[in-house]
């Protein structure tokens, strides 16, 4: 689900003149030959919700570290409200981290876990109640505020962690996996809080997940990471609906890929012809490749029509017969897996606007349909 932003809402990212909060230039981080962080650049602006979205051992988690100071760039530059990091303990950084097991001390209550840095910092008595009492109202956690951690659920777990982490104010929060430890439905549910809340504070929050769904939803900007590297950085929708490469393609959401030559490449559209799909994409954009060039045509299985009937369009291109072979029904949309005269298996996702037991005349096993997709919904990429 992507997390669509009010239009009145800055995008400090197309600013050229807008300060970056944070900025990371040529960072890379060794474990002795191993690579964790390659050469990575980034600029992150004040007030963001920006996801690190990769799999385990992709090396979110070592930016993550390095930001909060835990470890030292092996090379490169990290700058946070443009102060040079380089040497600054953890301590020292206008920072807080929320770790994925939410660390909370067991013998304290609620409000001495919320209250423990305030009072580590030496703050006055009345201080320290009113920012507790404000955050604890803020995260919903009032009314348990004399509890202990093992009286809670995941969930409220979760909140007094984050209530722990805002209590400081501090200008940059990172967040390693933090709801990684919640089932679905709660799962869901919070992130919509964290999104509020973060709104709320203004807090710039800079997220670790391995979950595309909660990249999509916390995130105003995602930064995919493979083997080290940053390998595109966008909106929700830019990551979903432009992946620049096979890669990020594949990684976010489900997709049919299939490789094809390049038979007519123009400013405004190209046609690509596909082995697997035996016919041609006709794509409404353009690529910068060589003719015969080698691309690669990604088509997001929700993108494709399927039918009995043969559609009603110009031409021969984006459509193509099949069979279906598998059919999974998930509540909200059923999944097809139809088979192309290639062999080549095809994923198309369906709504279910109607209860199953009405839908009479649903397609099932082994019906020969058609597949069709309009001309702006397969994405050409060239790596």
């Amino acid at each position: 689900m992507a997390n669509v932003r009010p239009e009145h809402k800055l995008e400090p990212w197309k600013d050229p003149s807008a300060e970056p909060y944070i900025r990371i230039e040529k960072v890379t981080k060794k474990f002795g030959d191993f690579v964790a962080v390659d050469d990575v650049s980034l600029k992150i602006y004040q007030g963001e919700i920006f996801c690190l979205l990769g799999a385990s051992g992709c090396g979110k988690t070592t930016l993550l570290r390095l930001l909060a100071g835990f470890d030292e760039p092996t090379a490169g530059k990290i700058w946070i409200d443009g102060a040079d990091m380089a040497g600054i303990p953890p301590y020292r950084r206008p920072v807080n981290m929320m770790f994925q097991s939410y660390a909370l001390f067991p013998h304290m209550s609620v409000e001495q876990n919320v209250s423990f840095g305030l009072r580590q910092d030496k703050l006055p008595r009345g201080e320290i109640k009113d920012r507790v009492d404000a955050i604890l109202e803020l995260v919903k956690m009032t009314q348990f505020a004399g509890r202990k951690p093992h009286q809670l659920s995941g969930g409220q777990r979760q909140r007094v962690a984050l209530a722990r982490s805002l209590v400081k104010q501090p200008k940059l929060l990172l967040l390693d996996e933090p709801l990684g430890a919640l089932d679905k439905k709660l799962r869901e549910h919070t992130q919509f809080e964290l999104v509020n809340i973060q709104e709320k504070l203004g807090v710039t929050f800079v997220v670790v997940t391995h979950d595309q769904e909660e990249a999509m939803t916390l995130a105003s900007r995602i930064g995919v990471m493979n083997h080290g590297e940053i390998v595109q950085v966008g909106t929700p929708g830019d990551i979903y609906e432009y992946p620049i490469s096979r890669f990020v393609a594949d990684f976010v959401g489900s997709v049919n890929l299939f490789e094809g030559a390049l038979i007519e490449d123009e400013p405004d559209y190209v046609r690509v012809s596909a082995k697997e799909l035996g016919g041609h994409f006709f794509v409404n954009h353009g690529v910068s490749a060589p003719p015969d060039a080698t691309v690669w045509v990604a088509l997001r299985p929700e993108k494709i029509v399927i039918s009995r009937d043969p559609p009603v369009m110009e031409g021969e291109d984006n459509r193509v017969q099949a069979v279906v072979k598998e059919i999974a029904y998930l509540g909200d949309v059923s999944v097809y897996l139809v088979r192309l005269p290639s062999g080549r298996m095809v994923r198309v996702t369906r709504p279910n606007m109607r209860r199953q037991s009405a839908a009479v005349d649903r397609i099932t096993w082994d019906e020969e349909v058609w597949l069709s997709w309009d001309a702006s919904s397969p994405v050409v990429v060239t790596q």
